[in-house]
């Protein structure tokens, strides 16, 4: 019970500060930070689901992301369509071409997965980057409509026009992401995830129909894609084609080893410090890469799991120690009265 009032407490202190976080810090640079830091956290809890609950190596994920942005940027541009059907329509799509990319690289296993999808990304990058009629090429498209207003009782119209309107809005699509990817990995589907990572023969002698459930969470996985790049697409107003690169996946990769794979609070932790570690390092000028490289070393070392996973460990191991210490400062009162006695 009072560990349970403990979880629920932290999880209130951590949405207090990021609903409080626009009004403590007033800087445009930093709020900036912290929604894409947002925006990636969105597409690596996808990644998540697919590689970390599942085991299914994707580096085709940026591509997916590409796709939600550009069917966003061109139903904006092309056709006039306004931003949140425009961003409706982006994760269907992106979802509908995820399930035909898993219907084929899903019948692959291990590294030929990874190869496969890889060589996916590429294709996806190299259609984006030279599709100038439709993609802009490496001009991108530009101009991109903002998200709508949306009517809301006695306030009125909610705008967002500015800096920290767009911190809200993404910051309620990081909340509902979390919120549906923590639904899913607790749920049935999400063991059946489980039991396909830890081993897919047993997983299929125990009633799992294998193929349908990891094409299952690819779809998830590249619908969580989609939903980031479509509203990067609202926030920045500009897309290219290196939202799509391969580099752009390994960077998410990154995010999800650093906070820990195969759990709810890791993506987010990973996605918000990468990112503010590298803009810190910045006023190192040469020597900045090279201390992030040594910092992800250590991490690595230390915690293979990622923070999450080395806190939970740390946890186990000191947590019977704090307990025995709470009982030698507040001892029963059977046990006062016993050695009085």
């Amino acid at each position: 019970m009072q560990g349970l009032i403990k979880h629920n407490g932290l999880k209130f202190i951590l949405m207090l500060l990021a609903v409080t976080f626009p009004f403590v810090v007033t800087s445009s640079y930093y709020l900036h930070l912290v929604i894409m830091s947002y925006l990636w956290a969105i597409a690596v809890y996808g990644l998540n689901l697919i590689l970390g609950y599942t085991g299914q190596t994707s580096l085709g994920h940026a591509g997916f992301m590409g796709i939600g942005a550009y069917t966003t940027g061109l139903l904006s541009l092309k056709i006039g369509m306004s931003f949140w059907p425009a961003l409706l329509l982006a994760c269907l799509f992106t979802s509908f071409i995820g399930w035909l990319a898993g219907l084929v690289s899903l019948r692959t296993r291990g590294h030929y997965f990874s190869i496969f999808t890889l060589c996916l990304g590429v294709i996806i990058y190299v259609l984006i980057n030279r599709w100038d009629e439709l993609t802009g090429g490496m001009n991108g498209l530009i101009g991109i409509r903002p998200p709508d207003p949306i009517p809301f009782p006695v306030v009125g119209q909610i705008q967002f026009n500015s800096l920290p309107a767009m911190y809200y809005l993404i910051l309620i699509f990081l909340m509902l992401t979390i919120f549906a990817v923590g639904r899913v990995v607790n749920s049935l589907i999400g063991r059946s995830f489980l039991a396909i990572k830890n081993s897919e023969g047993l997983a299929e002698v125990t009633g799992i129909n294998v193929m349908q459930t990891k094409i299952l969470s690819f779809v998830l996985s590249t619908f969580f894609a989609g939903l980031a790049g479509g509203l990067y697409a609202g926030y920045i107003r500009f897309i290219g084609p290196q939202l799509a690169d391969v580099g752009t996946t390994f960077e998410m990769l990154l995010y999800m080893f650093v906070g820990g794979q195969a759990s709810i609070a890791g993506p987010m932790i990973g996605s918000l410090i990468v990112p503010v570690l590298t803009e810190t390092l910045q006023a190192l000028q040469t020597y900045r890469m090279t201390i992030f490289g040594v910092t992800l070393i250590l991490l690595i070392m230390f915690f293979p799991k990622g923070l999450v996973g080395g806190f939970q460990a740390l946890s186990k191991k000191l947590g019977p120690r704090w307990d025995k210490y709470r009982e030698a400062q507040n001892p029963k009162p059977e046990q006062v009265k016993g050695e009085v006695l």
